[in-house]
């Protein structure tokens, strides 16, 4: 064997001399040009190899004893004496094939010959080809990879050649994701004192980045500003990214980021435009609009590079926080500063306007685009159509759906279920059909929000079964409904009380791989409640945790008010402590769930603590808390601490209800603080809040009860003239003189 591979090796040594000049013009040139970009190798690998050669390679040992039938060298001539190796010839000769003929260690040694002669040719692509089908066959077989590295060393008089090698293999490892093994290889590079190309070694920390392999970014990096191979603009872009991508769970780093800008003057690169603007959107998404504006002038000033994706991040950031003057006004600085913004600066501001109801200025927007020759994109019609149907103008954003297709476009699935979503917020149910089945019709599948828009419809009109039938279609297409399209169709059953059905479909969607939550099960445990059927539904908690739901504050919540209610007071307390136990945080409804307790029964000490707790927890009592302490107090007749819970209520800002003031009307009538009722009685008028036929009741009974008929009889027919229409009560005590009492929330 030893003899007859010294024959062949001299043979192809002898015919690659007088094919080498045809090889080179062949492939040099292509393959160079294509090495010039980073992004080539950026692929996920494709080789399928055959089941049986998984059993190679738990066994090296039986693949280099197979049976040979031949020699692989005459094919290593044949390869490099054809100029013509085309994709479709390489695919043929898939190195498992090889192996399953030949061996593994006869294989693997031509194979070896082949790669080195294409890398001292340059023809780097068909260098990728050959190691990517290698290192398919390892990962297939289970070989260990790190072997590699000393099997494809060519020699020790061509280090130089194989570290050529070596670049391409941090590659082809970096494009099967296999990150460890290419910063393997690049370490053993640095060892042999030699140095990576710069190219892999940045297609090798932009995979570390995309992967968020934290650590060996870092590493990596070090590596390079210590030994080489010396970070370039790219590289540098790259860390850029990486420090203000602000996702993965990680944190704009707009430190590290500012670091690395200083490293790069340092370094005498010149930053990019790429370097600017993801710099730009970096401190936009930090919140630090204003430090990016700042950013952007300075770099006008020294005449930095800048285009519309650097101004678009800011734009973008400005319409995020509500401020779209200012956002209009930076599109404008930046027309002046010779950057033309293109159509998706356009359509943030559009979106915008639109949104904020501003359709007039939307139109205006896509006007001037035509102006300056940019073609609106779908996007910016879109949102005009967004704000349309949200001013209700169904008519006009129809309009604007056909000119879409009048000038060009293909309808996309967003342009049709923006406007699905308008008809049927407006309970437009036909139209919404009707466009749905055009949107079928032209191949466009509705995606969960469309049929949550329809199915929402139903749900507002009452149409459940009309719903389920919806459902069903979109569970047959292959379409999960989302959370919110779960909890109408949920509540919808709750509502009509098919309590059975609704357990059972909360089961279907979290077996259909749904991510339900605890509102989800809230939607039946308030039903129940509603319905009296609370055994029923406390025996929902333990069904959630079953299903890895945990209960959440609103669940805990809705059951309390419901025992509290049903005078289950130990129950609702008892169940108060179970949920602290748990770790579960009361909010606001809770500690006014908790209030109302102790204030119906005239514990207001109790209640009051629960209304510093609320406050000591950070959570900002709102109107209805206030009341709830405003008519216990005045249960009490404690209207002293009552008026100073009214002052403190006026003074964060909250506006009294109806409720309210009808609270405190009574109580200071029943101390005959008929002045006090009174002057409350006007300020309801002046502040416009409609007195309701309680708080004429009440100080027509007071009126009545002390001999005061006329400004009864005044009350009354005020009342009347308002369009309140008095009930039994207020009829009592007008003409039999009997006595009313508040009906207090």
């Amino acid at each position: 064997m030893s003899i007859r591979c010294g024959v062949e090796s001299a043979l192809l040594h002898s015919k690659v001399l007088s094919y080498k000049q045809r090889l080179v013009r062949f492939y040099y040139a292509a393959s160079s040009a294509v090495m010039l970009e980073d992004h080539v190798f950026d692929e996920s690998p494709r080789v399928d190899y055959a089941n049986e050669m998984v059993n190679f390679g738990r066994n090296s040992s039986r693949v280099s004893s197979l049976k040979r039938k031949g020699s692989l060298f005459p094919i290593v001539v044949w390869v490099i004496k054809t100029s013509g190796w085309e994709t479709e010839t390489a695919r043929d000769r898939l190195f498992w094939k090889a192996v399953r003929r030949y061996g593994f260690s006869h294989s693997i040694t031509c194979y070896k010959i082949i790669i080195h002669l294409y890398a001292s040719e340059g023809m780097h692509m068909e260098v990728f080809a050959l190691l990517k089908d290698i290192v398919g066959f390892y990962r297939k077989a289970k070989f260990e990879t790190f072997k590699l590295f000393s099997t494809l060393l060519d020699s020790p008089q061509h280090v130089e050649r194989s570290i050529v090698v070596y670049d391409i293999l941090i590659k082809v490892f970096a494009s099967y994701n296999m990150l460890d093994d290419a910063f393997d290889v690049f370490m053993r590079i640095k060892h042999m004192a030699y140095e990576a190309d710069v190219l892999s070694c940045n297609f090798l920390l932009k995979c570390l980045v995309e992967r968020n392999r934290v650590e060996l970014v870092g590493k990596l990096f070090q590596e390079l500003k210590v030994s080489g191979p010396s970070p370039n603009i790219y590289t540098y872009t790259i860390m850029m990214s990486f420090y203000c991508r602000g996702d993965c769970g990680q944190d704009v780093d707009i430190n590290q980021a500012t670091a690395i800008f200083e490293e790069i003057l340092r370094s005498g690169e010149n930053p990019t435009v790429v370097t600017y603007s993801i710099y730009i959107r970096g401190l936009c998404k930090l919140g630090s609009t204003a430090a990016a504006l700042r950013f952007i002038r300075e770099c006008r000033y020294r005449n930095q590079p800048l285009n519309s994706y650097c101004f678009n991040a800011v734009i973008y950031a400005f319409c995020q926080r509500g401020a779209v003057d200012e956002a209009l006004q930076l599109l404008q600085e930046m027309q002046s500063s010779g950057v033309l913004p293109d159509a998706c600066s356009y359509s943030i501001l559009i979106h915008a306007f639109c949104k904020n109801g501003d359709i007039d200025k939307g139109i205006d927007l896509i006007e001037e685009m035509e102006l300056y020759n940019i073609k609106p994109s779908i996007i910016s019609y879109t949102s005009l159509i967004y704000g349309l149907c949200k001013s209700k103008l169904m008519e006009s954003s129809m309009r604007v759906f056909r000119n879409i297709g009048a000038s060009g476009y293909k309808y996309d699935q967003a342009a049709y279920e923006t406007l699905l979503s308008g008809f049927c917020r407006l309970g437009d149910i036909d139209s919404a059909n009707n466009l749905l089945e055009e949107m079928i019709t032209n191949e466009l599948a509705p995606t969960s929000f469309g049929f949550q828009s329809i199915i929402g419809a139903f749900y507002k009109l009452g149409l459940l079964n009309n719903a389920l039938e919806v459902l069903n279609s979109m569970l047959q297409d292959g379409v999960l409904p989302n959370i919110i399209t779960c909890n109408f169709i949920i509540d919808g059953l709750c509502r009509e009380s098919r309590f059975v059905e609704a357990l059972t479909l909360l089961d279907v969607f979290q077996d259909y791989g749904i991510d339900l939550n605890s509102h989800s099960y809230n939607a039946v445990i308030y039903r129940l409640c509603k319905g009296s059927h609370l055994e029923r539904a406390w025996e929902l908690l333990p069904r959630m945790m079953k299903r890895n739901i945990l209960p959440g504050v609103a669940n805990y919540t809705t059951l309390i008010d419901a025992f509290a209610k049903q005078s289950y007071l130990k129950k609702a307390l008892w169940l108060y402590t179970k949920m602290l136990k748990v770790g579960v945080t009361p909010n606001t409804i809770t500690y006014t769930v908790l209030m109302n307790i102790f204030s119906r029964l005239g514990k207001m000490h109790e209640a009051f603590i629960f209304f510093k707790k609320m406050v000591e927890d950070g959570l900002n009592p709102d109107q209805i808390s206030y009341t709830s302490l405003i008519a216990g107090f005045c249960r009490n007749e404690n209207m002293g601490k009552a008026w100073v819970v009214f002052q403190e209520m006026l003074r964060k800002g909250l506006l009294p209800d109806v409720f309210s003031y009808t609270c405190l009307i009574d109580g200071f009538c029943k101390l005959n603080r008929i002045d006090t009722a009174s002057l409350l009685f006007d300020e309801m008028n002046r502040k416009a809040v409609a007195p309701n036929v309680v708080t004429y009741t009440v100080l027509i009974a007071w009126y009545r009860k002390h001999g005061y008929a006329e400004q009864a009889h005044r009350l009354y027919n005020e009342m009347r003239q308002k369009g309140i229409l008095p009930d039994d009560i207020t009829h009592t005590v007008l003409f039999k003189g009997g006595r009313a009492e508040a009906k207090v929330p």
